[in-house]
C-alpha cells in the first residue's frame, strides 16, 4: 500500500506551485513520515526530493439542518504534506488522466 493518497487540487496548492514550480501538495497516510513520504514520491514520479513538509489537520465539526432536526458529524482528519523537488525537476500530475 502506498503510503501517498491522492495530490492536492486546491486554489492554494496551485498558487504555491505556480509562485515556486518545485513545489507540490499531497494527501498521505497520517502515520507516514518524511522519510517514507520522500521515498514513495521518488519512487513514483522518478524525481529528486529536495525537502518534505508536513501538516496534520483535525477534521471540523459540522451541523446540518433537515427536517428531522439537527443532524451532527465531522469532516475526516487528514495529513498533508508539500514537497519540494530538486531544481529542474517538476511532476506531470495530469497524464494519467
Amino acid at each position: 500500500m502506498s503510503v501517498i493518497i491522492k495530490p492536492i487540487f486546491t486554489e492554494k496548492q496551485t498558487l504555491i506551485t505556480d509562485k515556486f514550480s518545485n513545489r507540490y501538495g499531497f494527501i498521505v497516510l497520517p502515520n507516514a513520515n518524511k522519510v517514507q513520504i520522500k521515498n514513495a514520491v521518488e519512487k513514483l514520479y522518478n524525481v529528486h526530493v529536495e525537502r518534505v513538509n508536513t501538516m496534520k489537520y483535525d477534521g471540523k465539526l459540522r451541523n446540518r439542518y433537515t427536517k428531522s432536526g439537527v443532524v451532527e458529524g465531522r469532516t475526516p482528519s487528514y495529513k498533508k504534506a508539500i514537497i519540494t523537488l530538486k531544481e529542474g525537476d517538476s511532476i506531470d500530475l495530469f497524464s494519467n488522466i
